[in-house]
């Protein structure tokens, strides 16, 4: 039986990729290779960022969950004549894994006295009466 996969972006980066040649492509090569980016970066007009994912359902073992099976990221930048000056891809593979701070932030503006959190929970009760 053959596996369902969903994709998002543009299929097979990684070989068109290949294509791409430093120094010799320009913007409207990539454009007619690979397509419009994804995202353009706001700070470098010249970056242009491409992504590829594909999940597919997991097994058994899974129960059912999705599976990430390709996950690319390419990355062109361009000199200011529009020809290719560099590329990145990244994978599944190659991507770090993000490190977050255990610290919380305590948000004193957010605090509701004794009488907002009174009024904020009879509103729930009369929201979810109101449901039935």
């Amino acid at each position: 039986m053959k596996e369902s996969k969903k994709s998002h972006g543009i299929n097979f980066l990684e070989n068109r990729e290949k294509t791409l040649i430093v120094g010799t492509t320009n913007r409207n090569d990539v454009l007619r290779l690979v397509g419009n980016p994804h995202s353009v970066s706001i700070k470098e007009k010249g970056t242009w960022i491409y992504i590829e994912r594909t999940t597919s359902k997991g097994k058994l073992i899974k129960l059912g969950q999705n599976v990430l099976i390709d996950n690319n990221v390419l990355e062109l930048k361009f000199d200011k004549y529009g020809v290719l000056s560099s590329k990145k891809i990244y994978n599944k593979n190659k991507m770090q894994k993000v490190k977050y701070s255990k610290k919380e932030t305590q948000n004193d503006i957010r605090k509701k006295s004794f009488v907002g959190k009174f009024l904020s929970s009879v509103r729930q009760k009369m929201k979810s009466k109101r449901q039935f």
